[in-house]
């Protein structure tokens, strides 16, 4: 008999994104912008902006729910929550905490994870690092973003691109006769140039007061040019680092999953890994970029919709503030 060795496996994806949908158009209504311009320079049609009383912990929950389900397992089962945000619903306690508390989970392993887009891509790599511990069997790995709480509507070149909603996936370990699962991830950051993407007021550099209230310094401020030219760079670079480490080639690549945040930087990453578009999985022009849900939301889209198959090799990567750069490579099971 074949020997068995601890795989960590996705077994069930979930995702929820807020019933409002703002068109382009819309957008359009209130900020100096128009469809061409937003589509031409992102790729972008649409996003869904949250309720005012829908926070990030509620879509988490949503999401999380639907993962748990397809999964097929009782919700005592799992027993470690790490949810990705940059956009929590309070800066303490965690997201994950209200999480575990609306999901009525029992006392559990949970804390929120703070790589901006890359959030859920870290998450799965530190909960397959503690589930192949054998220490936890079942993790819920949540990203979830709230980025109209943070967005300036005053600043229609960034405003425009952003969304909101929640992706989660559910990873269990277990023994298996092949490497299956996660067979690898890696991640990096370059915090020289923070100014790049941030949220300069609220934290302890510059807590809130009436100057910084009115100077607009706690909304998100992006520069727009360099973040682009870093995410072609990052996303080629993190993308052809783990294929080559896991012994593979981009050919082999049934399916990639790329942060969803600007159409030009994701065909880029088609030409640099000389791969067709087809191989990846897009829903920018429909959510806009939601951080760190991009790429579960995308995950449990092309799922559902029956893109991945057992077997396949399914690529995950994505960039964000700080800069942050991570990546995964899934054989599908």
């Amino acid at each position: 008999m074949p020997s068995l060795s601890q795989s960590v496996t996705i077994i069930g994806t979930g995702s929820y994104a807020p019933t409002n949908i703002v068109t382009n158009d819309d957008m359009a209504k209130f900020v100096d912008t128009s469809d061409e311009w937003i589509r031409s320079r992102s790729g972008i049609g649409a996003r869904h902006f949250a309720a005012t009383d829908e926070t990030t912990s509620d879509m988490a929950c949503i999401a999380g729910k639907r993962a748990i389900e397809a999964a097929g397992i009782d919700r005592s089962e799992i027993d470690l929550i790490i949810v990705a945000t940059m956009t929590p619903d309070m800066p303490f306690p965690s997201t994950a905490c209200l999480v575990q508390s609306k999901l009525g989970l029992p006392n559990v392993t949970t804390f929120d994870m703070q790589a901006a887009c890359s959030g859920f891509v870290y998450g799965l790599s530190v909960a397959n690092s503690m589930l192949l511990s054998g220490n936890f069997k079942n993790a819920l790995v949540i990203g979830a973003e709230k980025m109209s709480g943070i967005l300036d509507f005053e600043d229609r070149t960034t405003c425009v691109l952003f969304g909101d909603g929640a992706g989660a996936a559910v990873l269990s370990a277990t023994q298996t006769a092949e490497k299956v699962g996660i067979l690898g991830a890696l991640g990096g950051a370059d915090g020289s140039t923070p100014s790049l993407l941030q949220q300069p007021g609220g934290g302890s550099a510059m807590p809130a007061t009436n100057e910084s209230i009115a100077g607009r310094q706690h909304f998100l401020k992006m520069n727009g040019k360099e973040i682009f030219k870093s995410a072609v760079r990052v996303m080629g670079q993190a993308s052809t680092d783990i294929i080559e480490q896991m012994g593979y080639s981009p050919e082999d690549l049934n399916l990639v999953i790329p942060h969803q945040a600007n159409m030009r930087i994701i065909e880029s990453l088609a030409k640099r890994l000389a791969i067709p578009m087809e191989k990846f999985h897009n829903n920018l022009d429909r959510y806009g970029n939601t951080s760190a849900a991009s790429v579960p939301i995308a995950l449990d889209e092309a799922y559902r919709a029956g893109r991945i198959q057992s077997g396949d090799l399914i690529l995950l990567v994505a960039f964000g503030a700080g800069l942050t750069w991570a990546s995964t490579l899934i054989r599908w099971q």
